[in-house]
């Protein structure tokens, strides 16, 4: 039995727990404003809000892309179509501003727009951005600098200030019924999961591949352990922290001062919002871009059971193509890595079809601390070109202790070569792949010292 609000309404539902979101809502509850698409995450048609209530009383929501949530992830919660944004008697202040701009054609997309900017206005701080809301959410007709103005129109009229939820009301960005949820979702039953049921996190991948199959299963929803800690030496992250908690982490910028700039590469706000470093770690993609980012690190995994806690390398981790250290009865509770050294530089790269939102050909990352114009540490990954997100244990070898020094890169990226084993696949050829594992591990020094080299450096 699953319990949720869907926009005004009590939903009580013993329909099985792993059914598509999206079918839910177009099929059992006849929203039809919220539209499929792409099913998988990409075209952002199916977008919905999704509210969780927190402790201090209040509901935070955040943009979901619906085809790839479950019934089971909004049990507890506040689910927001398309329908639960009208307002009585006039447009609501997102649908205005792409009024205003003529920001629709065919209409198609227009409702995941309208849920991804009110979704904006909902999250609002001044550091926030509306482009970055509707950066998961694809328009083939206006060319979108329409769509662009109208964001920039919205964000331009939420100002400065972070805005409580009665002020929303007030000013037409959210219906008033907004205001009594918190209190019904207090008084919603809990919801109830059979034990042996499957546990999914984000799904974020998995519903891309297994929907269908996931439908016909009572799942339980993986929250995970989401705390971030960052202590003086060390960096320890829960299994279910969200790739968007790393985006809006204060600490992670200050240390990564490009952070923001790699994960948009990695996905849209949707995904992120959902997609967990757990999830992303167990999914064992070759090209996983948190697992390729987190191996630079020499991240450490906490891996607990009901009776056991283990810690594994996660450069020991991946086994095989999609097969890892993990037993069935185990789960991913943290994931931690040392505080780098003040001289320790980062940086990840990823080339793919789309400069954004797009599965890599080829990621990499890497970490350095250079000292006496010696590599003092060095962590490389890379991914795309074995059957694993690749640590290059040879590589690394050869390079520590070595002079930052064109010719020692050069012979370092010769051995890199013999560490990996791409293959032709629709990402690319096997010889492409080489050829950007060779490009993407020089730009790691291209870019973290551009004083010292260039690409024609490297190249002759």
């Amino acid at each position: 039995m699953i319990a949720f609000i869907l926009n005004q309404k009590k939903v009580i539902t013993d329909t099985k727990s792993g059914e598509n979101l999206l079918q839910f809502i177009r099929a059992q509850a006849h929203l039809k404003g919220t539209k499929v698409g792409c099913r998988e995450g990409d075209c952002g048609a199916c977008t919905v809000l999704v509210g969780s209530l927190q402790a201090n009383g209040s509901v935070a929501y955040q943009s979901v892309t619906s085809c790839l949530a479950s019934l089971a992830s909004v049990a507890g919660k506040h689910v927001v179509t398309i329908e639960g944004l009208n307002l009585d008697k006039q447009l609501n202040k997102a649908q205005q501003s792409l009024h205003d701009h003529f920001a629709t054609q065919c209409g198609f997309c227009t409702p995941g727009f309208v849920v991804s900017l009110t979704g904006f206005t909902l999250q609002h701080k001044p550091q926030h951005h509306a482009l970055d809301a509707i950066s998961g959410n694809i328009c083939r007709c206006t060319g979108y600098k329409s769509i662009e103005r109208a964001a920039q129109q919205l964000e331009a009229e939420m100002g400065a200030d972070t805005h409580d939820l009665a002020w929303l009301v007030t000013q037409g960005y959210i219906p008033e019924y907004f205001q009594s949820i918190p209190e019904r979702l207090h008084a919603l039953p809990p919801s109830l999961t059979t034990p042996e049921s499957k546990l999914v996190s984000g799904g974020t991948d998995l519903y891309v591949r297994e929907a269908d199959a996931l439908a016909d299963l009572d799942i339980t929803y993986f929250e995970g352990n989401k705390e971030m800690l960052f202590q003086k030496h060390q960096v320890v992250l829960g299994g279910g922290v969200t790739v968007s908690q790393l985006w809006n982490s204060a600490e992670m910028n200050a240390l990564f001062p490009n952070l923001k700039q790699y994960l948009k590469w990695v996905s849209s706000l949707p995904i992120r919002n959902r997609a967990t470093l757990a999830g992303n770690l167990v999914n064992a993609s070759p090209i996983g871009d948190m697992s390729v980012f987190l191996l630079a690190l020499d991240a450490q995994l906490t891996i607990k059971s009901v009776e056991t806690t283990r810690i594994v390398a996660l450069k020991d981790f991946f086994l095989d193509y999609k097969k890892m250290d993990l037993l069935a009865d185990e789960t991913i509770d943290r994931i931690s890595f040392e505080v780098p050294e003040p001289a320790f530089s980062f940086n990840f790269e990823k080339v793919s079809k789309r400069t954004h939102l797009d599965i890599a050909s080829v990621n990499s990352a890497a970490s350095i601390v250079v000292k006496d114009d010696l590599i003092h540490q060095m962590h490389l990954a890379i991914g795309g070109v074995a059957a694993i997100p690749k640590y290059l244990h040879a590589t690394i070898a050869f390079l520590q202790n070595k002079p930052l020094q064109a010719d020692v890169l050069k012979e370092a990226e010769t051995i890199l070569q013999s560490e990996i084993a791409p293959i032709d696949d629709i990402r690319g050829s096997a010889s492409y792949k080489r050829l950007l594992a060779k490009q993407l591990f020089w730009a790691h020094f291209i870019n973290l010292f551009p004083d010292r080299f260039s690409m024609a450096d490297l190249m002759h």
